[in-house]
């Protein structure tokens, strides 16, 4: 096979898992959204809100572990579509059990339910499309296609809530779930007709918790990978203060208006999406410290320097930035794993990422949000900004991370 023909079957490859993993991706915002706001309108009660985040995230800590010993085990493209067939019955469920669950409590209780299995379902999925990527492109080709994927995760989040708030107004949280479902059945017929080669078929059997053990070993004794991890999690719970907070901040420091708070999310989410397309436009290869030690720096920089400032549209043009910056270190992160771990072994890790993910982010909501009532929210912006910019001098002068580009 010549080389141009090696380049275009990579492209048809990933064009197709790209768009289905784009639709159902999009499915599933609509979905987080619109029942966020509608608990949130319906319930106006803080302790619903608080439930649906536990309930959004806790299930993916503990179904990550699985789904990432079940992806180094059996098809990838099995558990995808497993996972979104599993999340779309769910969801047809409660389209078809609602009229029957128009009352308080029992609605929103019901919706809790249907989140809670929805992330279990997530949990078994995120691993699974994170290690075929890794089989689906060659390793010269990753950046790009991880670039180009954090862009267009960018650009779901940024849409997703619109196209919510315009479903919701026109219709009802009932015919949202049932776009979700339809995004879904749409989403599985584009997967199934893209190949993903299995890599380890042949594996001795061993009980799930031993191979979950193992891949947490593996993980931890693997040099560049348990680094990459730690500084992962830093990363996720010190983003907090700058980035998921940034709407109270600008609701007290600027103004309480939808307009400042609609151009904060234009600004971070453009800032995403720019910083993937920089990546996937990438012609020679980098050295993977660079890049990520370059990330954090910026990252850093700019949730300081949000703290710092007085004027809105600077503070909107450092967000711009800080959205760069938060695609370049969690592409480059992405990548780095990668990379370096073994093909029997990528599920797990991936798995592990997730539950990090699951723990690191609503650990942060609850310190920095409770700081944010006893002192000024830019204090910890500021501090969060100068822990990033420490890191990332620790991770230009580790020599374990040394070896390797993009």
């Amino acid at each position: 096979m010549t080389r141009k023909e090696s380049q275009n079957n990579w492209k048809k490859r990933i064009l197709l898992f790209f768009i289905s993993q784009s639709i159902t991706l999009f499915g599933s915002q609509l979905v987080q959204m619109a029942v966020l706001w509608y608990i949130t309108l319906q319930t106006d009660c803080g302790g619903w809100i608080a439930a649906f985040s536990v309930f959004s995230y806790l299930p993916q800590f503990f179904i990550s572990f699985i789904g990432g010993a079940l992806a180094d085990r059996k098809s990838k493209k099995h558990l995808i579509l497993l996972s979104d067939g599993l999340i779309a019955a769910v969801t047809l469920v409660m389209v078809l059990l609602m009229p029957r669950l128009s009352s308080e409590p029992f609605f929103p209780a019901a919706l809790l339910l249907m989140s809670f299995l929805r992330a279990a379902g997530a949990g078994i999925q995120t691993p699974a499309v994170q290690a075929a990527a890794a089989q689906l492109v060659s390793e010269e080709h990753r950046m790009q296609y991880n670039g180009i994927f954090s862009a267009m995760q960018s650009f779901v989040q940024f849409t997703a809530p619109a196209a919510a708030a315009l479903i919701l107004t026109a219709h009802s949280l009932q015919t949202t779930l049932m776009a979700d479902v339809f995004t879904a059945i749409l989403g599985m017929g584009i997967l199934c007709s893209l190949s993903i080669p299995r890599k380890n078929k042949h594996r001795s059997p061993s009980s799930p918790l031993s191979e979950i053990s193992s891949g947490i070993r593996y993980a931890c004794s693997s040099g560049k990978i348990s680094k990459a991890l730690l500084i992962y999690s830093l990363f996720l719970f010190f983003t907090v203060p700058a980035g998921y907070l940034s709407g109270l901040h600008v609701s007290r420091f600027y103004g309480n208006t939808y307009w400042y708070l609609t151009a904060v999310e234009l600004a971070g989410f453009g800032g995403m999406m720019a910083g993937g397309l920089l990546l996937s436009f990438r012609k020679h290869s980098i050295c993977q410290k660079k890049v990520l030690t370059f990330g954090l720096a910026l990252f850093g920089a700019m949730a300081a320097a949000m703290g710092l400032v007085r004027h809105f549209p600077l503070y909107l043009s450092f967000m711009v930035f800080y959205g760069v910056a938060l695609t370049i270190v969690q592409t480059a992160l992405t990548t780095l794993i990668q990379k370096n771990a073994e093909t029997s072994m990528t599920g797990r890790v991936f798995g592990l990422m997730n539950s990090l993910y699951s723990v690191c982010y609503p650990a942060g909501m609850m310190l920095f949000g409770a700081l944010a009532d006893n002192i000024p929210l830019q204090w910890s912006m500021i501090l969060s900004g100068i822990i990033l910019l420490i890191l990332s001098c620790i991770s230009h002068w580790d020599k374990k991370m040394d070896s390797g580009s993009f």
